[in-house]
């Protein structure tokens, strides 16, 4: 199975660079190089510097504030911090275009407090523009960084703390020399993420009027009809992404940083009163009401006022059964590839095994446009190939059996999502003692009865952890579906997609809040596992 994963995210990134340097490729190359690249490269690069700057500052800080203070709310900020994940970033763009706009609810109570009629009697803030795009990715995605960081704080001794406090160093000198830099390398695995689902991002950034790397695929590819050149931009993507891993590699690295005591003693927090402790709880309450409260109320507020719930039509029914459909699918393949390459990993003593389990890992860094982009050539040969034969043997034209049917949907989230499959059953599996392997070995079980009697029933809950977070981040995702559906087939994510591009994004309210609510509960479980799969 690992052989078959590392297979499967090799492919995609093969056939980009087979693509990349084919004959009609050398042609359009100086166009893209002259007049599609340097708007596109500079734009994804502010778009990541200022996301990156911002869940850094945001995460940082509130995982500092929570782990460190005593104030009121903390207790509940610790898990509110990472509601904002549950909610995609294209609807939450969706959101704050409709609640800014000028007929949302804030310019409106605006003017009927000021008496302006139009917007030519005064200025509002627009956020379709690269501001508002940074803006809208960086309340969904600091809590990668939140949880990251948080785990290492609420792990670290109380020894190093204590010994520079009797030096007398006071909290911001401890946060400064001590707390920031042992937290380097969490910083650099969530920042990370968040940067990699910024590069994966294509509803908000075309909404929202961004022209980054991802949309220049898209248009290339689908407007100007040139798979050539779409790959072409995938592979500068790919060195982006290939850049980011590396650094973060090398940042991780550094595990000096941390503390090597196996049972530390959990640090105090320090109470704080009056002005301090509103200030941390307003700092706290600021991300959570911009990025959880405010969408989530919006949408609960345009169901009602619309009487969504009373208009669920067969269309919105049939959309909601095929995301279901195509999640569930995925998510069972999914694990069952995860159980199989860790158990593979955990009994086999061949030396290549945790290096295809690491490449298994990586198709979690290819964003959705570069994965069906990637996969688009060999799937369609394949189901070319397979057609001629059919019609050669049985004359029978059995179509796109892969492409047509939403066969090559379910392999791109396998080949995007199977990295948190392996984390989280790997995880679970970590605390089943190897003895009970070899106990089971010893009354004559083979490999396979070991895992179905042994790891399937001790580690039970971190798979089905690791299925619901598979199965909603394939409810959730948007541009490989957009890309390698079929024509008749719609998913939540496309219906909110199709509406929100024809205007009209309030008739799609309700499949978006279903699409949150589904995404509530498994953030709620990173939030109670205090952070330790980001």
């Amino acid at each position: 199975m690992s052989i078959l994963s590392a297979v499967l995210v090799a492919l995609p990134v093969l056939s980009l660079a087979w693509t990349a340097f084919s004959p009609e490729a050398v042609e359009i190359w100086p166009h893209l190089a002259a007049n599609v690249l340097p708007t596109a490269l500079a734009n994804t690069a502010a778009l990541l510097l200022g996301v990156g700057l911002l869940c850094a500052l945001i995460g940082v800080a509130t995982a500092w504030l929570v782990t460190q203070y005593e104030f009121p709310g903390r207790a509940a900020f610790e898990w509110l911090l990472v509601l904002p994940l549950a909610i995609p970033t294209y609807i939450t763009a969706y959101i704050y275009v409709e609640f800014l706009g000028f007929q949302g609810p804030l310019q409106t109570a605006f003017r009927a407090l000021t008496g302006y009629r139009s917007l030519r009697d005064y200025w509002f803030p627009d956020p379709r523009n690269l501001a508002g795009a940074i803006f809208v990715m960086t309340i969904v995605l600091y809590p990668y960084v939140y949880l990251s960081v948080r785990a290492l704080f609420s792990q670290q001794s109380a020894t190093i703390m204590e010994a520079a406090r009797t030096l007398g160093a006071s909290r911001w000198p401890l946060f400064r020399r001590i707390g920031l830099p042992m937290a380097r390398p969490a910083l650099a695995a969530g920042l990370t993420l968040a940067l990699l689902e910024t590069l994966n991002d294509i509803g908000a950034s075309e909404y929202l009027g961004v022209r980054s790397l991802t949309i220049s695929i898209y248009t290339t590819w689908l407007n100007r009809n040139s798979l050539a050149g779409a790959a072409q931009i995938a592979c500068v993507m790919l060195i982006m992404i290939v850049l980011l891993v590396a650094i973060e590699a090398r940042l991780r690295g550094q595990r000096r940083f941390a503390i090597p005591v196996r049972q530390p003693r959990g640090l105090s927090r320090r109470p704080l009163a009056g002005r301090k402790a509103l200030g941390a709880s307003l700092a706290c309450a600021l991300p959570v009401l911009l990025g959880a409260a405010l969408p989530i109320g919006f949408l609960f507020s345009e169901v009602l006022a619309r009487g969504l719930l009373f208009k669920v039509d067969g269309a919105l029914l049939r959309n909601l059964g095929n995301a279901l459909l195509l999640s569930g699918i995925a998510a069972a393949l999914v694990v069952a590839l995860g159980l199989g390459i860790v158990a593979a990993r955990r009994h086999g003593r061949e030396t290549w095994l945790p290096a295809l389990t690491r490449l298994a890992s990586l198709g979690y860094a290819l964003p959705g446009t570069v994965l069906a982009l990637g996969l688009l050539v060999p799937l369609a040969s394949f189901d070319n190939a397979l057609a001629n034969a059919v019609r050669a043997w049985f004359g029978v034209n059995p179509g796109l059996v892969l492409i047509g049917s939403g066969a090559a949907l379910v392999i791109a989230y396998v080949v995007r999502f199977l990295a948190i499959a392996i984390s989280g059953i790997e995880s679970g599996l970590s605390r089943v003692s190897p003895r009970l392997d070899d106990a089971a070995r010893a009354l004559g079980a083979n490999a396979n009865e070991v895992v179905r009697q042994v790891h399937w029933p001790l580690a039970r809950p971190a798979i089905a952890a690791a299925a619901l977070l598979v199965f909603v981040d394939c409810l959730k995702e948007l541009p490989a579906t957009l890309l390698l559906r079929p024509l008749n087939l719609e998913t939540l994510a496309t219906t909110v997609y199709g509406h929100a591009s024809r205007g009209v994004f309030e008739d799609g309210a309700l499949a978006a809040l279903l699409i949150v609510l589904a995404g509530l509960y498994p953030a709620i479980i990173l939030a109670r596992a205090g952070g330790t799969r980001a």
